[in-house]
C-alpha cells in the first residue's frame, strides 16, 4: 500500500504518507526502511519545511526496473524501454504487416525488446511488465483481440501467455486510442477530471478518462466513435461492413479514397498531411468536410458526456485548423451553452509517442498504483 501511494503521488513526505495511509509513524518508518533496503524508493533533493527538522521528500526509484512498451500499428511497430517515470530510454521502430501470423510479428517484437535490454545492460529480470498498444478492440481482462478489426487472424490470440512465457512478467494490452488518451491525460492534462480524446488518423476512435481512469465499457468498446453512423445522403461503405460510419467519411483511408477518385495519389493519413503542407486545395476542402463529420459526432459526445476538455490527436490532427474548425463549428451550433461555455477543444501534445507512453503508463498503473487502490 505504501509503495502504491508513493507511485501514485510522485514525491511525498513521511507525514503525508502517514496521513494518507492511516498508519502510525512507527509503522511508516518500518515499511519505508524495507522499501529503501529493496532500492524501490529514494529520498529526493527536495526538502519540505516542517518548522522543525527539515524532511526530504520520498519518491519511487525510477531506475529500479524497466517497462517494455509496444505500439503495434497498421504499418509500423514501435518497441521501447521506459523507466518508471515513465519516460522512453531506448526504442526501435520497424514496418509491420498485420496480415502475417501473430506469432511471427510477436517474435520480431521480442527480438527487438531483447536488443534494447542488451543495449542498456539490463537483464530480463529487470522488466516490471509489458504493455501492448493495439489497433483493435481488446478484451481487457484477458488481453486478447476481438474483432472485427484490422488485425485479421489475431482474434483470441493469447498475447499474455505468449509474452508471459518468454519473460515471466505481467502483460497488459489495450486499444490504441485508450492508451493515447491515458498518456495525453497523464502527461499534459492531469487536472482535467472529464476528458475525451479523439484519434483522427487512418482510422478514427475515441477514449474517455473520468477522474483519472480510462472508461472502457462493458466489453472494451466504449467511445468507438469511428463507427457511429451519420445521416448523410449516399452513405459510403465502411471497412467494418456498415454504411455511413464516421470513419467512411472522415477517416484518413476514406479521404485518401476520395482523393484518388480525383486523380490525386494518397494512401493514408500521412499522405494527406503531406499534401496539406503543399496546400493542395482539394485536400484542404476534403479535410474541412471531414471536420464537419467529426463535429456531428463530437456534438453528440458533448451532449452525452459533458467533458471539460476534448483533445484531438492522431496523424490528421497535424492538419490542425483545417480539421478543428469544422469540429468547433458544429459543437457550438448543436450543443447547449451550459455544455460548451467552459469546454476546451485542443490539439494533442504527445505526438507519435502517445501510444507507447500509454502502454508504459498502463503497466505502471497496474503494477504499482492499482495494488494500493486507484485514485
Amino acid at each position: 500500500m505504501l509503495l502504491a501511494l508513493i507511485a501514485r503521488h510522485g514525491e511525498v513526505s513521511r507525514a503525508e504518507l502517514e496521513r494518507r495511509s492511516g498508519s502510525s509513524r512507527t509503522t511508516i518508518v518500518q515499511r519505508l526502511n524495507a522499501l529503501f533496503s529493496a532500492n524501490l524508493v529514494r529520498e529526493t533533493e527536495r526538502v519540505l519545511p516542517t518548522g522543525g527538522r527539515p524532511s526530504k521528500l520520498i519518491s519511487l526509484n525510477k531506475d529500479f526496473a524497466v517497462i517494455i512498451a509496444v505500439d503495434i500499428g497498421e504499418s509500423l511497430t514501435r518497441v521501447a524501454l521506459t523507466d518508471l517515470t515513465p519516460q522512453i530510454i531506448a526504442e526501435e521502430a520497424f514496418p509491420t504487416d498485420l496480415d502475417n501470423d501473430p506469432a511471427l510479428v510477436l517474435a520480431d517484437i521480442a527480438a527487438c525488446a531483447d536488443r534494447l535490454l542488451a543495449g542498456l545492460g539490463r537483464p530480463a529480470g529487470d522488466v516490471l511488465g509489458i504493455g501492448l498498444c493495439l489497433p483493435s478492440r481488446i478484451d481487457y481482462d484477458n488481453a486478447r483481440v476481438f474483432g472485427p478489426s484490422v488485425m485479421h487472424g489475431w482474434d483470441d490470440f493469447d498475447l499474455r501467455g505468449w509474452f508471459g512465457g518468454r519473460y515471466g512478467v505481467k502483460v497488459f494490452a489495450d486499444n490504441d486510442v485508450n492508451l493515447m488518451a491515458l498518456a495525453e491525460y497523464r502527461h499534459h492534462w492531469p487536472q482535467e477530471d472529464h476528458f475525451f480524446f479523439i484519434k483522427a488518423g487512418t482510422g478514427i476512435g475515441g477514449g474517455i478518462v473520468i477522474h483519472g481512469e480510462v472508461y472502457r465499457g462493458g466489453r472494451g468498446a466504449a467511445a468507438d466513435i469511428g463507427h457511429i453512423q451519420l445521416d448523410f445522403p449516399n452513405p459510403p461503405l465502411c471497412r467494418c461492413g456498415k454504411l455511413g460510419c464516421l470513419e467512411a467519411y472522415s477517416g484518413g483511408w476514406a479521404i485518401a479514397r476520395d482523393l484518388r477518385a480525383q486523380g490525386i495519389e494518397a494512401r493514408n493519413a500521412r499522405d494527406i498531411v503531406n499534401l496539406v503542407k503543399r496546400n493542395v486545395p482539394e485536400v484542404i476542402q476534403l479535410l474541412r468536410v471531414a471536420g464537419k463529420g467529426f463535429g456531428e459526432v463530437v456534438a453528440n459526445v458533448v451532449s452525452v458526456l459533458n467533458p471539460n476538455l476534448i483533445v484531438v490527436g492522431g496523424t490528421l490532427a497535424e492538419a490542425d485548423q483545417h480539421l478543428m474548425a469544422g469540429i468547433r463549428e458544429y459543437v457550438n451550433q448543436r450543443c447547449l451553452p451550459l455544455a460548451t461555455q467552459t469546454l476546451e477543444i485542443a490539439k494533442a501534445r504527445s505526438g507519435d509517442r502517445a501510444g507507447i507512453l500509454g502502454a508504459a503508463q498502463l503497466v505502471f498503473d497496474e503494477r504499482l498504483v492499482a495494488p494500493g487502490g486507484r485514485r
